[in-house]
């Protein structure tokens, strides 16, 4: 029963992300808006509203660990899983873009985070800065979408279109109320898919916080999945990055936002194993993303697989952490007297070598 309701609110909160996104866009261009801006607004929103349904669902709840896990455990996945399975199907393209702007503020918005939660939570106020902050990020890349190129602005219209005329959606009736449809899909998905997480956390004798950190970021980071491996099977190897940073962004600005604004004066409690470890494995997720993106401007396969390999690890420690498993000490001690420092190593070396051989080239 537990798994058919995570099966059912997954499938409710996928299928009311597309209609939201359909019924909105459709709206906003038949207000007048143009492609680029609707691309870059609500269409890339659209993929994270999942996970805001579920932080805030839980939040209404009283399952902070779980809101908090959420955007936590997806910031994880969206890089080590989605950009891994991704790059090892194609290497990957980092738009230039990408490294001087976006990854700076996806670190930026990491920074943040666990600066606002070293008092072991996030207030009210805490979550409307970040809202705040989301609010002049979206302003921000509007202004600058005015200056795109022409072609930019021609690959957003052909992919962000309206409805042809005398369609069943082209009336604004219609699209209000395909958001509503939406939005209803979110909220009832968000609740069976919180409900059916707890179960699971009771039955399987782990917290809500691992849970929240592994299956359920994992199920609503699937918009994520599906747009960057569709995106990389067509060649479009430039989008499926750029898919991942805007989403992480998103997650801590707008869904911790959120959560944190609905969460009340007592605000959302943060977990001393959260702050320890999870929210670091996060930033030197968002860290690593630096190096590899910036030697020859792509992620290569053998990279791709490094970050499976890292995913897999983070998620065999938090099962071993979780059943105080007598293997957890020796797992620990591998990773970090050999596999991570190897890693550094060998992404130093690339970083070096890779500029000397595009010289000699």
């Amino acid at each position: 029963m537990n798994l058919l309701m995570f099966v059912g609110g997954l499938a409710l909160l996928v299928i009311g992300a597309n209609v939201l996104v359909r019924g909105a866009s459709r709206l906003a261009l038949s207000f007048g808006i143009s492609p680029l801006v609707v691309g870059l607004t609500i269409v890339a929103f659209g993929t994270s509203a999942p996970e805001v349904a579920v932080s805030v669902g839980a939040v209404f709840d009283g399952k902070a660990d779980l809101a908090i896990g959420n955007v936590v455990g997806s910031n994880i996945f969206n890089v080590l899983f989605i950009l891994g399975i991704s790059a090892l199907i194609a290497p990957l393209v980092v738009n230039i873009q990408l490294i001087r702007q976006e990854v700076p503020i996806m670190l930026g918005a990491s920074l943040l985070l666990l600066a606002l939660g070293l008092d072991g939570r996030l207030s009210m106020a805490d979550g409307g800065l970040l809202f705040a902050l989301l609010g002049a990020y979206t302003v921000f890349l509007v202004v600058q979408s005015r200056r795109e190129t022409q072609a930019a602005k021609d690959e957003f219209a052909a992919e962000v279109q309206p409805g042809p005329a005398g369609a069943w959606d082209s009336h604004w009736a219609a699209q209000l109320g395909l958001i509503a449809v939406g939005l209803a899909a979110l909220v009832f998905g968000s609740d069976f898919l919180v409900q059916a997480s707890v179960n699971f956390a009771k039955a399987m004798g782990v917290s809500d916080l691992v849970i929240g950190l592994t299956i359920v970021a994992a199920g609503t980071s699937m918009p994520e999945v599906a747009t960057s491996i569709a995106a990389a099977l067509k060649g479009e190897r430039d989008i499926a990055v750029g898919n991942v940073v805007g989403s992480n962004t998103f997650n801590i600005l707008g869904c911790l936002g959120l959560s944190g604004l609905v969460s009340g004066d007592m605000g959302l409690q943060m977990a001393p194993s959260l702050l320890a470890f999870d929210i670091w494995v996060m930033l030197a997720v968002a860290l690593a993303c630096l190096p590899v993106f910036v030697t020859g401007r792509e992620i290569a396969r053998w990279e791709g697989g490094v970050f499976l390999g890292y995913y897999v690890a983070y998620v065999t420690y938090l099962i071993l952490a979780a059943q105080q498993h007598d293997a957890l000490q020796a797992f620990s001690g591998v990773m970090l007297g050999f596999v991570v420092p190897l890693t550094v190593v060998t992404l130093v070396v690339v970083m070096i070598r890779r500029p000397v051989a595009a010289g000699e080239a």
